[in-house]
């Protein structure tokens, strides 16, 4: 992908007291290729395609862990485990990812839900900013329950939610299930992480949970 430069203003020549044409057009070209330089970066930026020039703040993370609720109904930090893409974003040790500048930002998630047990249960996630209940973020997802004791239902769950954010804050992904599954065995809903398989067929893992926060645009005034 061809780079757009960015202008920068020329060094012009001090003018001398008296009238001197050679100067005079040594500043006239300067101007000139200086113009040609906004020209071209406006063009280029304004086009079709002036979309591919330009670079935003945005994070993609997903997790290759199988995550389990802290308890029945007991809120539960969504954990994240590589950063796929990112620019500008600091993906936290606690899982906070931390926004780099005031904005509006998009964020967008998907869970893989499996439900162990012989009943349905609900999930619920939502988002946190700054250790406070971002509003009107909560979903809830209803898991089926499984077809056989060896035979699980599986759900994904998705959203997304628009909302303005000032440079500093730090946002977190949060679950919690009526019925939680333990490691150990304990029926009831977790996050699964699938690794790649090549038989029968060929395919790549299914993070547990993946989750993106892109800039849309700046705050209203």
């Amino acid at each position: 992908m061809a780079r757009v430069n960015t202008t920068v203003a020329p060094s012009l020549p001090l003018m001398r007291r008296d009238y001197d044409p050679n100067q005079l057009e040594q500043v006239h070209n300067s101007l000139r290729l200086y113009f040609n330089q906004i020209d071209n970066f406006s063009q280029t930026i304004n086009g079709p395609l002036g979309a591919a020039f330009l670079n935003s703040p945005h994070i993609s993370t997903s997790s290759s862990l199988d995550q389990y609720a802290l308890g029945d109904n007991t809120p539960t930090l969504v954990s994240w485990t590589t950063t796929d893409s990112n620019a500008g974003f600091v993906l936290n040790l606690d899982n906070s990812a931390t926004v780099p500048l005031s904005g509006v930002y998009k964020m967008d998630y998907s869970i893989q839900l499996v439900n162990t047990d012989s009943q349905s249960h609900d999930v619920h996630v939502w988002f946190q900013e700054n250790g406070g209940i971002l509003a009107n973020s909560s979903r809830r997802f209803t898991v089926p329950a499984r077809k056989s004791g060896t035979q699980f239902a599986y759900k994904i769950g998705s959203s997304s939610i628009m909302f303005p954010s000032v440079g500093g804050d730090e946002i977190r992904l949060w679950w919690a299930t009526e019925k939680a599954a333990t490691a150990g065995g304990v029926v009831g809903v977790y996050l699964e992480h699938e690794d790649p398989q090549v038989t029968p067929y060929v395919r790549p893992a299914n993070p547990s949970a993946v989750g993106s926060i892109y800039f849309v645009s700046r705050l209203p005034a």
